[in-house]
């Protein structure tokens, strides 16, 4: 998996181009959108294989879990803007499967469970892959990986910015 920095990251970026009004409950809620996913490995704790649906990089990975969780919180915080908090949501909850696809180890992302319960891995895997656990994050390891992330996932997102932030300047 990627780290919850990149992941963060990711949903920062979401949240301010579709919507630059700055609504502090979408941006918390979308940077929280993008780690969600990987509450799934309590399943390791609870003895649940990694293939099997509710594994790691399991449902809470899929195409269904974003839209479920996006309808749920567009439904139950998003009062005003709903098709805005959606797109957000649904959009950052599925870039976790997304890059987690990018990373150099796992057993591939089941973004089509509970309909195909098979793994995928896209051909761009350049992300390392993020430890466990707090104390072997902070480490050569992590390191390594924060740098992997800095290159695939945030320069892509300042590039976004500045484009924007270009276009806007030049209109």
């Amino acid at each position: 998996m990627a780290s919850i920095f990149g992941h963060a990251v990711i949903g920062f970026t979401i949240t301010k181009v579709i919507d630059n009004k700055s609504l502090k409950w979408l941006l918390l809620a979308a940077i929280f959108s993008t780690i969600l996913p990987d509450f799934d490995v309590v399943a390791f704790k609870l003895g649940i294989a990694y293939h099997h649906p509710l594994g790691h990089r399991g449902f809470t990975h899929s195409i269904l879990f974003a839209i479920l969780w996006a309808l749920t919180l567009m439904l139950t915080i998003g009062k005003k803007n709903k098709l805005i908090w959606f797109l957000v949501i649904f959009l950052s909850t599925l870039s976790h499967g997304f890059f987690d696809a990018m990373t150099s180890g796992g057993k591939g992302v089941g973004f089509f469970i509970p309909f195909d319960n098979n793994r995928f891995f896209f051909s761009f895997r350049e992300i390392l892959v993020s430890p466990l656990g707090i104390k072997n994050f902070f480490s050569t390891w992590g390191i390594k990986v924060l740098l992997s992330e800095f290159k695939c996932m945030v320069l892509p997102c300042l590039l976004i910015f500045i484009v924007r932030f270009l276009i806007k300047r030049l209109s």
